[in-house]
């Protein structure tokens, strides 16, 4: 029981005693931090010291810098015054320059007026006392004088004048003989072309000797069934690897070519075989025809054709001027003509295009009236070529004036292709062509003839007639009758054999 409040006695004291130093604790932290406030107070007011004192100083610059600036804005007011006073005085002594200058102005032109008239009054005086005593020396008017002087300076200017044209002339004579030479002679170095004149027959190689007896065949029924369909001449030589086609006509003579090629790949010839071949060479005339137009237009460097433009272009590889082929003919001339248009600085596509279609009418001129060049010329105008090619076509021989250089170049190598060594013979040649084309006319034009065909240069014709027109017993009235007209309107040397023939066919199928 003693124990109990004891240590409650004890327990009270500890309380107490922790208490107390709690309660000293806090006073020393509070002492503490009223001295961290003092200190914090005391550096506060040394700051707002400090603070105050920078304050003063800086109005006291302020008050500084206005007062120097009031002083400077006094200073400039004042130059700025100063200024506008001598700018014044300036502007007032220009003003005064100024009218000094205009009355010298018109002090020195009056002066001078005065001295012109005073100078040309004396002139003119001393020109009549001169004029007075050259009439008196001379015995001339002033107008006789006059046209004295004027017409001889007149004849020195002419005289003059015709010296320098003549020597100009003479220069532009030389220099452009020259340039001609080498523009012609480099123009021909560019262009190659791989035949000269054509002649009227083509030559076909063999692939073997063998060959040659099939063509000819059993009793040379072959060779005589080849030459009556096509009406081309084959001539069999000694040599072996090759056959002749002989024809005026080079259509003629390229449809047997292309038969007779088809019959050698082939290798079975007989008459009914022939036929068939010459049939298939007929049948393909279009498309070799478009095949040549396209080529020609290639090798010139054309591009753009109309395709009837083109058609008509492979047509002309079956023409012939003078023995030239005129297909290569105008090939040439637009080489010709763009090589020279290059040198000469025209348009090288227009001369070009011009040269490659100027003899287009060669192919039309039997189907359409009017000269070639006429005729070809409005082919191209309705198929869209330009006036300058259409021109250029037109004015290729003359017949219309050339409107632009292109078109004399064109004339130019038209000429040049023309003139070539090696390009055309004489008139030997067209005149032939002419006259078996007349024979052939003039025995088509008998009643009942299907077909005449000139053979051996016109030693022979062959005329097939219709059957059912021509019986076997008026055979022998029509070749007498065809015979008595070539005698009488044609003029030939030597004799024409005339040969009717009148063919029957009939076929049946079995089966």
């Amino acid at each position: 029981m003693e124990a109990g409040p004891i240590a409650t006695v004890i327990g009270l004291l500890g309380a107490c005693l922790v208490a107390l130093i709690l309660v000293l604790v806090a006073r020393r932290e509070a002492s503490a931090q009223r001295a961290r406030a003092a200190e914090d107070v005391a550096s506060i007011k040394q700051d707002a010291r400090t603070l105050l004192a920078d304050v003063e100083r800086r109005e006291r610059r302020v008050v500084e810098r206005e007062e120097a600036v009031a002083a400077e804005r006094l200073l400039v007011e004042d130059l700025e015054g100063k200024a506008r006073t001598r700018s014044d005085e300036a502007a007032e002594a220009r003003r005064e320059g100024e009218r000094l200058r205009d009355a010298a102005g018109r002090d020195a032109e009056r002066l001078s007026a005065e001295t012109e008239r005073s100078v040309a009054a004396r002139l003119a005086d001393a020109e009549r006392r001169a004029l007075a005593e050259l009439e008196q020396v001379s015995g001339l008017s002033v107008d006789d004088a006059r046209a004295e002087l004027t017409r001889r300076l007149l004849d020195q200017a002419q005289n003059d004048a015709a010296a320098q044209v003549r020597r100009t002339e003479a220069q532009a004579r030389r220099t452009a003989d020259a340039r001609a030479r080498r523009i012609v002679a480099t123009a021909l170095q560019r262009t190659a072309v791989p035949t000269s004149a054509q002649s009227a027959i083509t030559v076909l190689a063999l692939p073997s000797e063998e060959m040659k007896g099939r063509i000819i065949g059993k009793e040379g029924r072959n060779i005589r069934a080849f030459e009556a369909l096509t009406g081309v001449n084959v001539l069999v030589d000694e040599q072996p690897d090759a056959v002749v086609l002989s024809c005026f006509d080079p259509e003629r003579r390229e449809v047997a070519q292309v038969a007779l090629e088809a019959l050698m790949a082939d290798g079975r010839i007989h008459p009914q075989r022939i036929e068939a071949a010459y049939a298939e060479a007929l049948a393909g005339a279009d498309e070799r025809t478009e095949t040549a137009g396209h080529d020609a237009a290639e090798r010139a460097g054309v591009r753009g054709l109309h395709p009837t433009l083109v058609r008509t272009l492979g047509r002309l590889r079956l023409r012939t001027s003078y023995g030239q082929n005129v297909l290569e003919h105008v090939v040439e001339c637009a080489l010709l003509a763009a090589g020279v248009a290059a040198e000469t600085g025209a348009d090288v596509e227009v001369a070009r295009r011009g040269a490659l279609l100027h003899d287009l009418g060669k192919a039309l001129t039997a189907e359409v009236a009017g000269t070639h060049a006429i005729v070809g010329a409005d082919l191209a105008r309705r198929h869209g070529e330009s006036d300058a090619v259409v021109n250029a076509i037109a004015a290729h021989h003359d017949e219309v004036p050339p409107e632009t250089v292109e078109a004399v170049l064109v004339q130019v190598a038209d000429a040049i292709s023309a003139s070539r060594p090696g390009a055309r013979r004489g008139d030997e040649l067209d005149q032939y062509v002419e006259r078996m084309d007349k024979l052939e006319q003039l025995v088509a034009a008998h009643a009942g003839v299907r077909r005449a065909l000139a053979m051996s240069a016109g030693r022979e014709v062959r005329v097939v007639v219709e059957p059912s027109e021509v019986d076997d017993t008026a055979l022998p009235q029509l070749a007498v009758a065809i015979a008595r007209h070539i005698e009488s309107d044609l003029t030939y040397p030597g004799e024409i054999k005339v040969t009717v023939v009148r063919e029957i066919r009939a076929s049946a199928t079995a089966g």
